[in-house]
């Protein structure tokens, strides 16, 4: 009997063995582990045209948090950009802090730390002729700062896939302060820093509440 019950076991092992594919295995306790979900992205699949899972984006579709720019790559247009185009970020302490981060990494190289056309790349002529934020005669504006980082100027490229829009106009605000930094005008501060200055200037309340009438303590010492 017990010689029958060890030639089922070993039959029975066989049979499992025979069937058992290395390349997919038989049990899966979960299958997700081994097999995806979604589709490989370069997959050969029918459903598909040609066959492949690659495809382009449907006419018409933007990437998330993209913003429409309604404005030309044209002369034109960076005029028009430099009159109209308004800076939306608030100046907060994070903004102009990131903004100048952010003009170290792309803008210092060539513009320089102060904006004054004096970057490393400028001062080993790599490029030349870089101007100054401060020269005469340049129009500097919020909205033409923005749209030379979308679209490039002249040997400058554009920085429109390497920041985000957000990321543009913090670097605006850090532009415009160097430039009032080398004019010698009053730069952009916090809202929070202006209000906190303000609370310290003296009081010009000297006639008193509304409605009373000065205190005259000569007058009133002769009454008595």
């Amino acid at each position: 009997m017990k010689n029958i019950s060890l030639a089922i076991a070993a039959i029975a092992s066989l049979t499992l063995v025979s069937c058992f594919d290395t390349a997919k295995p038989n049990y899966q306790y979960m299958p997700n582990m081994y097999e995806p979900v979604g589709y490989e992205t370069y997959g050969e699949y029918g459903i598909f045209p040609n066959d492949q899972a690659a495809m382009l984006p449907a006419e018409g579709s933007i990437p998330r948090g993209w913003q429409p720019y309604d404005y030309k790559n044209t002369t034109a247009d960076l005029e028009l950009a430099k009159d109209e185009l308004m800076n939306p970020l608030p100046v907060t302490e994070e903004n102009l802090a990131k903004g100048k981060e952010l003009y170290d990494i792309y803008c210092g190289v060539c513009h320089g730390d102060k904006g004054d056309g004096q970057g490393i790349l400028m001062k080993n002529e790599v490029f030349l002729g870089i101007p100054s934020y401060a020269d005469p005669g340049r129009k500097i504006t919020d909205g033409g700062v923005y749209h030379v980082q979308m679209y490039g100027l002249n040997s400058m490229g554009s920085y429109a896939s390497q920041t985000s829009e957000e990321e543009r106009w913090q670097i605006t605000h850090h532009v415009m302060n160097l430039k009032a930094a080398l004019l010698g005008e009053p730069e952009r501060v916090p809202m929070a820093d202006v209000a906190e200055a303000l609370s310290y200037l003296p009081s010009n309340d000297t006639e008193g509440e509304e409605g009373e009438e000065p205190h005259d303590e000569e007058h009133e010492d002769n009454n008595h």
